[in-house]
């Protein structure tokens, strides 16, 4: 099982840039690109209701829950 962070896909449904969203929510830059491509281990509630707030959106639209392939591939 895996967790998939859309963050990619929800800036650019807002048409927001990453440095955008860092100037709103008061998070690195650094840290924005490490959750946005999927290289972080937890997030903090905090983080992700001030981003939720900056997109204007839900924690379901930036989370994706992925099963593993039962062939071992992931998706």
């Amino acid at each position: 099982m895996s967790i998939r962070i859309n963050l990619d896909v929800e800036l650019a449904r807002k048409k927001m840039s990453l440095t955008e969203l860092s100037q709103r929510v008061g998070i690195s830059m650094t840290n924005l690109s490490l959750l946005k491509t999927g290289k972080v281990k937890a997030i903090r509630f905090s983080t992700l209701e001030a981003i939720c707030a900056a997109l204007d959106c839900q924690p379901g639209a930036l989370l994706e829950h992925v099963p593993d392939d039962p062939r071992g591939d992931r998706r």
